[in-house]
């Protein structure tokens, strides 16, 4: 009955998204306020059936539902309950519907607390979610519907979730990967909305700014965690492949990062309207491309969802609607877009956009980097080439190493015209004294000199040298010093935590590419080896019975100057239902370098295959990620989104006084 209920709720949140699409466009065409009023309410109608009709879906697993083929697939009588409800989004059929209601909360609170929007505006925007929102239900109910029953007969016992998703990774990473990526829906709507309406003003980047820097900070926190997961999960010690799956999150981040960047010049400044709205159309586009890209079955990657290619097409053909429709709607309109506003190429304006161009061009590289083995097979008939990280590498990082010189240079920039001795001012020596800086640390630390390593940790110092400069600066002829640091607005508090999370990620990244030590051992019981100036006793094997597997765990004992600083217990697991064999790696955490050891398969005569590394910095990429997404969070603190808000109350106000005092 339950399962019923939830199917029957999502078939209600269907036919209520459908009136969200219809009821304010009609009544934007009839001149009908009522019509259009009406969609605040629809959206919370609809988020509320779309939960719902997911609270139901979860009940069934923690039910043990087997008669759900849903739950029969990804559960198990011995799954840990944690377990149990994140396998709701362990696979396509839940994770969609997942999506599906991230996207209705989005709705709901676009619909609630957008401030400053006229009715008819509202309504247009409240329209083309609903128009999403009917094509992402409509999916999941016509392809992938998670409620179907295995009747009359079913089984006892299910077969069990992928086990490397039985990880605490799974439980937050997809969470906040897929409020970010239908969170770009809203500047998406934003944009189609205005262009409809033929006013594209700088209005509409104050509206679409904070949803879009909400969606973005998500998305930063959803990358970082699904990096951290990899690398400890997987087993080998990596953080970052390359993969497909994994640049299709990367993708909308970057087209995310320059529209968030192309919304602060149009707001401020009126200018780079119709870029604005390109970076809007696209960056939404490519997170459907990411859902084509896991869900279709043309990948194969250990992220990817396996599925129907049918499945595949519907999402295709949805994209191919949304950006089509979207660029027709933008060439009709895009003669009419014009800007007056006039800056330097010295100007903030400017730095932005090579910002924004660098950000874009390093977008199509991993784009086409993803997208040309697909199109390689497709015209051989089957032909298959590889594209990893040698051309990622060659590609990438050169595009954004110069990005970060004009990052650092920007906080000392000006609207409209910059001084060039300002811009200019105190670099050279800020630059000099980050490269001292980073060659004495090396030295200190005992690292062999690289080159390559002193230019980009020397790169992400002088990001932060600027940044401080840059504070300076703003209470220098000041008295309260303290009180003026604390009295700026909480957008440049963002930005100053948000670049300096992201140099805190190069630093992170360039250590631990380069001054990593990896090593692959044969040991038994007893032998020991040296990495890195750490030593490694594998001290014992033994076998230990988990609640759904099975396993082989090691005892290793580290030691540094012939002192044990950790045990770890890596453990090499055989679960019971499938009997997939699965790693679970042992890692000894530090600020300043992590200790990894995997148990691999034994080789015979009691002997282990052990892999070990040890990784110096590589906690501050993931630190570095945190930091750039709550620099994003605190953005949305700043004071001119309460103002727009008060705005709309007294304006809601007046219009309601106004019926009295036309009678009076």
């Amino acid at each position: 009955m339950i399962v019923e209920l939830g199917h029957f709720s999502l078939v209600l949140g269907l036919a209520l998204a459908l009136a969200l699409a219809v009821l304010p466009l009609a009544g934007l065409v009839t001149h009908r306020e009522r019509l259009m009023a009406c969609a605040p309410s629809i959206a919370v109608g609809q988020c509320l059936f779309v939960l719902i009709s997911f609270g139901c879906l979860m009940y069934a697993f923690a039910a043990d539902d087997f008669s759900v083929a849903y739950v029969a697939r990804n559960s198990n009588l011995a799954l840990p309950l944690q377990f149990k409800l994140s396998a709701v989004w362990g696979a396509h059929e839940g994770s969609f519907l997942f999506w599906t209601l991230f996207l209705t909360i989005w709705t709901m609170l676009v619909g609630i607390f957008t401030g400053g929007l006229t009715t008819d505006m509202l309504a247009r925007v409240m329209t083309v979610l609903g128009v999403i929102s009917t094509g992402f239900i409509a999916f999941v109910l016509l392809t992938s519907n998670p409620f179907e029953r295995l009747l009359p007969v079913s089984p006892g016992d299910g077969s069990d979730l992928n086990p490397l998703l039985q990880d605490f990774g799974l439980i937050i990473h997809p969470p906040m990967l897929y409020i970010g990526y239908v969170g770009f829906a809203v500047p998406f709507a934003f944009a189609i909305a205005t262009l409809s309406a033929g006013r594209l003003d700088a209005a509409w980047a104050r509206w679409s700014r904070p949803w879009t820097v909400a969606a973005w900070s998500f998305l930063t926190l959803g990358i970082s965690f699904g990096s951290w997961w990899a690398y400890y999960e997987l087993g080998w010690g990596g953080w970052w492949f390359w993969d497909a799956v994994e640049n299709a999150s990367f993708m909308p981040w970057l087209l995310g990062t320059a529209l968030i960047h192309s919304l602060a010049v149009t707001e401020k400044r009126g200018v780079f309207r119709s870029w604005t709205v390109l970076l809007a159309i696209f960056t939404f586009s490519l997170s459907l491309l990411g859902a084509f890209l896991v869900r279709s079955g043309v990948l194969v990657s250990v992220h990817a969802f396996a599925v129907d290619p049918e499945r595949g097409m519907y999402i295709l053909a949805f994209l191919t609607f949304v950006i089509g429709g979207s660029l027709l709607l933008f060439a009709l309109r895009a003669g009419r877009i014009r800007s007056h506003a006039g800056f330097s190429f010295r100007s903030r304006e400017m730095l932005l956009m090579i910002n924004n161009l660098f950000l874009v061009v390093a977008c199509a590289a991993v784009l086409m980097g993803t997208l040309s083995p697909l199109v390689y097979e497709a015209m051989t008939d089957g032909g298959k080439i590889s594209v990893g990280p040698p051309y990622f590498n060659l590609v990438f990082v050169p595009l954004v190493l110069v990005l970060f010189v004009f990052m650092g240079v920007s906080p000392h920039s000006r609207w409209r015209d910059t001084p060039l001795g300002l811009l200019l001012r105190r670099q050279m020596v800020l630059a000099a004294c980050s490269l001292v800086t980073v060659a004495v640390l090396l030295l200190v630390a005992g690292r062999d000199f690289e080159w390559v390593v002193l230019f980009i940790d020397a790169l992400a110092v002088w990001i932060v040298a600027n940044l401080v400069a840059d504070a300076w600066q703003r209470v220098s002829n000041k008295r309260a010093r303290l009180r003026a640091l604390l009295s700026q607005p909480p957008s440049w508090y963002g930005m100053w935590l948000a670049h300096a999370g992201m140099a805190v990620c190069i630093i992170g990244v360039a250590t631990t590419v380069y001054y990593s030590e990896e090593r692959d051992v044969r040991m038994t019981p007893g032998d020991e080896t040296e990495v890195s100036g750490y030593g490694f006793k594998l001290a014992s094997v033994s076998s230990l019975p988990g609640p759904n597997y099975d396993a082989d765990q090691g005892v290793i004992e580290v030691t540094s100057d012939g002192k044990i600083i950790a045990t770890l217990l890596p453990e090499k697991r055989r679960y019971r239902s499938g009997g997939n064999v699965m790693t679970e790696a042992a890692i000894d955490e530090g600020l300043f370098r992590d200790v990894f050891v995997a148990l691999g398969e034994p080789v015979g005569d009691g002997a282990w295959a052990v892999r070990i590394h040890v990784k110096p910095f590589v906690r501050w990429i993931w630190f570095g990620g945190v930091l750039i997404a709550a620099g994003g969070m605190i953005t949305l603190f700043d004071r001119r989104y309460r103002v727009l808000r008060e705005r709309r109350d007294v304006a809601v106000q007046d219009l309601s006084a106004a019926p009295a005092r036309a009678g009076a």
